[in-house]
């Protein structure tokens, strides 16, 4: 019995052992924790991000608040969004350095247009500041050419329209009398001027300058008038001449064909040669006195048989009595020469 004891008290000495020496090995164990998340090292570092920020305002300079935008990256995926506030301001953080697409889906305004897609490029912490201009909607213009008298519109006039010393739009009216155009507004309320440069065929030019106001996104129109052109009335061929004017008029003093002396030098010799005694007279006449006074001299008017009638009458009787005394010499010299007498010798 004495060695049933032992044997029982060696078993369970056994036992005990072996349970000590399986709960260190457990506890063991248990007490190894796994590294936090934090403490692991990560395989690609991620780069520090970046900001957009855009301001928006118009071609006054005034801010446009309520335009949004949207930010497209190297992909085309959306990489943010935002709409500006009423300082025309908006931010869109957290954004991975490269290069995005700016995108403005809406003006916010009825007076201003969106503007066309931009490109910008994200530093690694860095912000990166964009002012975009929204400009005005452009006012709708009709531009018509009338007939000043009876209102008829008219093809072919052109116009100059503009602001200051600038020309923004240059219309030219078309086969129904009318044009149109987009005038480009620089703010709420332009005033801009009208200049005709080429009126339709057969009118005056329009030189006034005309103005009037235009708002964005407003229609106008604008009428100039145009005077038809005076002209000259053409000669009626009925009115011509039928006849063509003689090189030299005639007169009364020109000598008619066959003759040596016009009407008045006609009558200016035949006094002399009426009252001539005999030949020695006649020869003292030969020089016909008609035609030295009855003939013009080229290149100036001829002379009428009034003009010329004292003086052929005056010479006529110098003529006459310068024959006459002629005449008495010749006798009394044949007188004197004549022999004497046979009966007296």
């Amino acid at each position: 019995m004495h060695a049933r004891l032992l044997r029982f008290a060696a078993a369970v000495a056994i036992a005990a052992a072996g349970t000590l020496t399986w709960a260190p090995a457990a506890s063991a164990e248990a007490s190894e924790t796994p590294p936090p998340a934090s403490a692991a090292p990560a395989e690609t570092p991620a780069p520090d991000a970046g900001t957009v920020e855009i301001t928006t305002k118009d071609t006054a300079g005034d801010p446009v608040p309520g335009a949004t935008f949207l930010l497209l990256d190297s992909a085309g995926q959306e990489a943010g969004r935002g709409q500006t506030d009423a300082q025309g301001r908006v931010t869109i953080p957290d954004l991975a350095p490269g290069t995005y697409r700016i995108k403005q889906t809406a003006s916010g305004s009825p007076f201003h247009e969106a503007v066309a897609d931009h490109d910008v490029i994200v530093t690694p912490g860095a912000t990166t500041r964009l002012t975009i201009t929204d400009p005005f909607k452009a006012a709708k213009v009709l531009l018509q050419a009338k007939d000043d008298t009876t209102g008829k519109l008219l093809p072919g006039a052109t116009v100059n329209i503009g602001t200051g010393t600038s020309t923004l739009l240059t219309l030219t009216t078309g086969a129904k009398g009318t044009a149109s155009g987009d005038l480009p507004v620089p703010s709420r309320s332009t005033k801009f001027w009208v200049v005709e440069t080429k009126a339709p065929i057969g009118y005056d030019l329009y030189k006034p300058k005309k103005t009037f106001t235009a708002g964005p996104g407003a229609p106008v129109t604008v009428t100039v008038t145009n005077a038809k052109t005076t002209t000259a009335p053409k000669p009626d061929p009925s009115d011509k001449p039928t006849h063509k004017p003689t090189s030299s008029p005639s007169g009364p003093d020109e000598p008619s064909s066959g003759t040596g002396g016009g009407t008045g030098g006609g009558t200016a010799t035949s006094a002399p040669s009426s009252h001539a005694p005999d030949a020695d007279s006649s020869s003292v006449s030969a020089t016909p006195v008609g035609d030295s006074t009855s003939k013009a001299p080229t290149g100036s008017l001829a002379h009428t048989g009034a003009d010329a009638a004292p003086w052929l009458i005056g010479g006529a009787a110098a003529f006459i009595a310068t024959g006459g005394g002629v005449l008495l010499l010749a006798r009394r010299s044949r007188t004197d020469t004549r022999p004497d007498d046979p009966a007296e010798s």
